[in-house]
Parts: C-alpha cells; sequence; structure tokens
C-alpha cells in the first residue's frame, strides 16, 4: 500500500523558520544612547526546559556562565496537525514532463499544520525588548516563506508563517542571591504542504482501439491502430503517425 520516498517537508520548513531569526542584533547604549557594543543573538534547536533545568540543576557552576551566554534564543516544533479548511479533491494531480521521457505525476498535496515555539532569553528588560521589537514588525500576523517542497516538479510553496501568541515571564520576585532570567514564548503556525510519492510514466506510442455498434457486432469489429514511425523515435525526434483499420 506504501511506497518509500523522501521529500523532507518537514526539515526544510523547520530550517527555513530558524534562518528567520538567525541575523538579530542587540546594542548596548551608555547615559547618552551611543552604541558602545553591537551583539549578535545566538539561535539553536532546543526547548525552553533544556536552559531552565540547566540553570536550576547547577546554580553555582552554571549560574555565571548562563549569564554570559545571554541574549540568546532557542526554537523547537511542539505539534502538527491536519488543516481541512485547505483540503482540495484527492483525485487530482499535478503532473510534467520526465526529462528522461514520458511523465512524472503525483497527487495534490495533504494540508497540514506545524506549530513552532521560539524562545527569547535575556538577562535585562532591554535585551528582550529589542529582540522582541526586530521580530513583530514583520507579522501582520504573517510572514510568508517561499519553500523549495519539490525538487523534481520545480515547485515553490507559498509557507504563511503566523504569529499566534507571545508570552513573557520574569523571575524577578525571586530570591536575592538568583539572577534575573527573563524569556519570552512566541508561538507560530507554519501552514505546510505535503506530498506523496511520485508515479513515472512512459511515453505513449501505439494506441488500439476496437470499434463497434449494436447494429453492427454480427459485421465484427473494427480495429484502429496509430503509432508513431519509426518507433524509438523520442518526442524531440522526428517522427510520423501511421494509422491503419482493419475489420471494413
Amino acid at each position: 500500500m506504501f511506497n518509500k520516498f523522501r521529500h523532507s517537508i518537514i526539515r526544510k520548513s523547520v530550517v527555513a523558520f530558524g534562518n528567520l531569526f538567525n541575523n538579530l542584533y542587540v546594542d548596548r547604549v551608555d547615559e547618552t544612547e551611543r552604541v558602545i557594543q553591537t551583539i549578535k543573538v545566538p539561535l539553536s534547536y532546543a526547548p525552553k526546559q533544556k536552559f531552565i533545568a540547566k540553570k536550576e540543576s547547577t546554580p553555582n557552576s552554571f549560574e555565571q556562565e548562563f549569564q554570559t551566554i545571554l541574549p540568546r534564543m532557542s526554537f523547537e516544533m511542539s505539534g502538527i496537525g491536519y488543516d481541512p479548511l485547505r483540503k482540495v479533491s484527492t483525485v487530482q494531480k499535478i503532473k510534467r514532463d520526465d526529462p528522461n521521457g514520458g511523465t512524472i505525476s503525483q497527487f495534490v498535496p495533504v494540508p497540514y499544520n506545524i506549530n513552532m515555539n521560539l524562545y527569547i532569553y535575556s538577562k535585562n528588560q532591554e535585551d528582550g525588548l529589542q529582540i522582541l521589537e526586530q521580530i513583530i514588525v514583520y507579522f501582520n500576523p504573517d510572514y510568508n516563506l517561499n519553500l523549495k517542497s519539490m525538487t523534481e516538479f520545480e515547485l515553490i510553496d507559498d509557507m504563511p508563517v503566523i504569529l499566534n501568541n507571545i508570552n513573557y515571564e520574569d523571575n524577578y520576585e525571586s530570591n536575592f542571591e538568583e539572577r534575573r532570567f527573563i524569556v519570552w514564548t512566541l508561538t507560530f503556525t507554519l501552514k505546510l504542504n505535503f506530498y506523496g510519492p511520485i508515479t513515472k510514466s512512459g511515453v505513449i506510442k501505439r494506441v488500439v482501439t476496437n470499434m463497434f455498434s449494436d447494429e453492427e457486432m454480427e459485421k465484427g469489429i473494427i480495429k484502429y491502430t496509430a503509432e508513431i514511425n519509426p518507433f524509438s523515435a523520442n518526442k524531440t525526434d522526428e517522427y510520423e503517425i501511421v494509422e491503419k483499420f482493419e475489420g471494413f
């Protein structure tokens, strides 16, 4: 029932999502608002719990190290679900010529939504707000990404990235021995199309049709044959179509 294929749609979409936020910077200024330092914000694929658990498990040895790597960001995929609003007829096919001859085809894609979380970690309010403002200005509430879904069909899908919600955590009210740790959580929805296996079809070079009517059943069947000459020709070669009737 199932055929082996690999299009890596999820991997491509996650990489494309991460690249959206891979070039953000934070400016540090003095009392006169003069920029004295510009820091590129590191980005990695990791859940929020990984940073929090490591911070809490080694409060003494890791605390200083944790503060020096801030600000930073991470992202993760949190879920996937079918999108019935984008469903189309399941019998439609996408077709194109095969460079090696014949045609290749596949059924129309299946729509799914992928949920992504983006985390912004900072040790002060100013750093977090700088990063947040550089992100939300591009989402109103969505941003379209061009995703090369199928190389065989040269398909480039528009993948809407929708900003759903923004949450804020601040442990400022903790005890005085613990340093401040601010986390912004941005939830997104990626609208993807998943494509199935590709079917290859050869070039049709001969057609045979049997024709008859109810009144002429006793007279026999008329056989019609059409084929190209020479039979070894491809679509770019010169050829002619030879027709033949049998049974008159």
